[in-house]
């Protein structure tokens, strides 16, 4: 019955009083299904998007740069649609077909498109091949986004892993002590035995350093391991062969490492009594220059995250060969003088040990702190500023400081360390001296005698509880200085060495808590102090 009336409606009806609504009619009809469609299809500006995720959730933002080929394309939707309507209104408008359309062309620029969003919640889209063009897109066309939030990268992941350490070793202090099977650190020889026991333990369970394969030996991938630089030999040899901290992947390391030596290149690069460094630093800027060259890592941060180590005294000069590597590198030295450019927050200090024949045995040793008669002792070569003032006030003036140039025929040099008290450790020509280390080995406490020196691991070492610090304007007073300190609290001093001595211990293969191991550790809190990422930023931490 409906259905009949409807079908009515269009039923030719006869001439007269009624043409003039049939034309009325004739033309209204058309007129609305063309507002309908213009409604439907025609773009509507707009400086919004909204992105429907598949789980059904929609977000709305606000859109950034776009390509003039995207523009192009939405254009020429446009005008295809304009041209649809301009059409005789008595053919039918293919909806469908320009839906498909709009589809394929989404289809076709998916792989083109690099979407990525940033804090602020604007989009920014690149086309390639179409750099720097820009136009608002309209919401009419639908961009097929896979991702509604910036993927993670490698580097992002192992910035992660160092955000969560960070918050470890910040929350250790607050926590209970840990505990380790070898050691357990403690006592007033740290500045927070918790956070550093934390630090140590985080860094065993992630840290990771890639060595660099390029370069020849001897000055590459070699070192001396019998002389006074014997850390530099030691501590490149144990990098090429360590498989807890070495990673061959880059991708995975927290660090690069450089592994020249110094002390070799001045052995077979520089012309001996030439006073021309200029072969060294020929040496050190094209080795840098081969890596930036062939990886990415040191341009990506400007060798921020990249370190060498040095003992030869000029190793902070070889540093400046490159500006980078002087002014972002880690730099660890043991000659760490802060009056030559050393940085306490991002260089690190290391110890001058000198193992002349290269044997592990025997060096550690000596009685207890009551069975010490000299009150302090000395024996070296005199150079630098600081040795003839000690000498000059000193030398055959006391019997119970023993200060000698040379030591008298038949008297043993550590057997005087073992039967002393205090080891006095003036500076010579460089900051650093081996003495400081062998005062350890023998139980000894050292007298640090310098100016501008930042002792070894002093991130996490409290020196002035297990050594004492003499100004070179005090040497003349020395005497008094160490008669003031009490037998009780010498003893307490004399303790504190033996126990911090572990640090300072080499051993190969490498023992948890020993020099190398400090080493690594100083280095990875130099990690942890600054943030990188693959746009070339590096923010302090």
């Amino acid at each position: 019955m409906s259905g009949d009336r409807f079908k009515n409606c269009f039923l030719p009806t006869p001439a007269g009083s009624s043409s003039t609504a049939i034309k009325l009619l004739m033309i209204t009809v058309p007129l609305i299904l063309v507002s309908f469609i213009i409604f439907v299809l025609v773009p509507r500006n707009s400086s919004y998007w909204v992105y429907v995720s598949p789980s059904g959730n929609s977000s709305t933002g606000n859109f950034g740069a776009v390509s003039e080929e995207v523009s192009t394309a939405a254009e020429a939707v446009a005008v295809s649609g304009e041209a649809t309507l301009n059409r005789s209104t008595n053919k039918s408008l293919d909806v469908e077909a320009q839906v498909m359309e709009i589809h394929e062309f989404d289809e076709t620029k998916e792989a083109s498109l690099n979407i990525t969003t940033n804090e602020l919640n604007n989009l920014n889209i690149s086309v390639t091949g179409v750099p720097n063009a820009t136009i608002s897109l309209n919401e009419s066309i639908s961009l097929p986004l896979k991702r509604n939030r910036r993927v993670r990268t490698k580097l992002d992941k192992l910035e992660a892993g160092l955000q969560r350490a960070r918050a470890a070793i910040k929350d250790a202090k607050n926590s209970s002590q840990l505990l380790d099977p070898d050691y357990v650190p403690i006592g007033p020889m740290y500045w927070d035995a918790k956070a550093f026991h934390r630090s140590y333990m985080e860094m065993e369970k992630q840290f990771k350093v890639f060595v660099y394969k390029e370069g020849e030996p001897p000055v590459f991938h070699d070192g001396p391991c019998k002389s006074i630089y014997s850390m530099e030999g030691n501590f490149i040899y144990q990098m090429d062969v360590n498989t807890k901290f070495r990673t061959n992947n880059p991708e995975k390391a927290h660090v690069f490492y450089l592994p020249f030596s110094v002390a070799k290149m001045v052995r077979f690069v520089y012309l001996r009594d030439s006073r021309d460094f200029g072969p060294i630093r020929r040496t050190v800027i094209d080795y840098v220059n081969v890596v930036s060259e062939k990886y990415p890592y040191w341009n990506r941060s400007l060798g921020a995250d990249h370190f060498m180590l040095a003992c030869h005294d000029w190793g902070p000069e070889a540093s400046f060969s490159n500006p980078y590597l002087g002014k972002n590198s880690i730099r660890a030295l043991c000659n760490a003088n802060t009056s030559e450019k050393f940085n306490p927050v991002k260089d690190v200090s290391i110890p001058e040990m000198n193992l002349r024949t290269g044997k592990l045995t025997g060096l550690i040793g000596g009685p207890s702190a009551s069975r010490r008669p000299i009150l302090a002792f000395f024996a070296g070569g005199v150079h630098g500023p600081i040795r003839p003032i000690l000498l000059e006030h000193w030398e055959g003036k006391d019997d119970e400081i023993k200060v000698h140039k040379y030591l008298p025929q038949g008297i043993n040099y550590y057997e005087m360390m073992r039967s002393s008290k205090y080891c006095l450790c003036p500076s010579g020509y460089e900051v650093a001296s081996p003495r400081i280390v062998e005062a350890l080995y023998n139980g000894c406490v050292p007298v640090l005698i310098s100016k501008s020196y930042v002792p070894p691991f002093s991130d996490v070492l409290r020196w002035k509880s297990f050594s004492v610090v003499v100004s070179v304007e005090d040497i003349p007073r020395l005497k008094e200085i160490l008669m003031k300190i009490s037998s009780r609290q010498y003893i307490r001093m004399q303790r504190r060495v033996l126990q911090v001595r572990r640090h300072f211990e080499f051993h190969s293969p490498p023992k948890r808590f020993d020099v190398f191991h400090m080493i690594l550790h100083s280095i990875w809190l130099r990690r942890l102090n600054v943030r990188v990422s693959d746009g070339n930023d590096v923010m302090p931490n």
